[in-house]
């Protein structure tokens, strides 16, 4: 059986490969054939980079056609050479990690919670606060703590 347009949209929204300008490709293939779908961000990327390398169109002409920046274009060209299609897929946004919240920081909270077992999340974050003064939310403590208890 054959997703639904709405149900391919969604998938491809919840793996981040969801082209939120599908409106600006204008590409001849896009625009006449079905298999092509300009909602499909890692299908848009390919077919922009072999109309470059197999058909020699310029990088220009091809950024233009498929609603990319020239830089986007050899952003993705780089990608692809490095690591294949798979370098096409978008990356995750977003610090990768506990980027506050080092270890020398979780190792003095750790060791402030064994002094006074009494203390709750919002006093850790108080300390982190006073002693680091670094603003950390306290779901993000609960979460370094847990890590730190589960990789002992």
């Amino acid at each position: 059986m054959k997703n639904k347009p709405d149900d391919k949209a969604k998938l491809l929204r919840q793996r981040g490969c969801l082209n939120s300008r599908p409106e600006r490709v204008r590409d001849e293939l896009f625009e006449a054939n079905e298999f092509f779908d300009s909602q499909d961000l890692v299908q848009v990327k390919y077919e922009m980079l072999r109309r470059v390398r197999v058909e020699s169109r310029t990088v220009s002409r091809a950024a233009e056609d498929f609603g990319f920046s020239r830089p986007s274009f050899y952003q993705a060209q780089r990608h692809f050479d490095q690591e294949g299609l798979t370098g096409l897929v978008p990356k995750k946004r977003g610090p990768r990690g506990a980027h506050k919240l080092t270890p020398k920081i979780v190792d003095e909270i750790e060791q402030a919670q064994s002094e006074d077992p009494s203390l709750g999340i919002e006093e850790l974050v108080e300390l982190i606060q006073t002693r680091f003064g670094k603003k950390v939310h306290p779901r993000s403590v609960e979460r370094a703590l847990a890590r730190r208890k589960k990789n002992s």
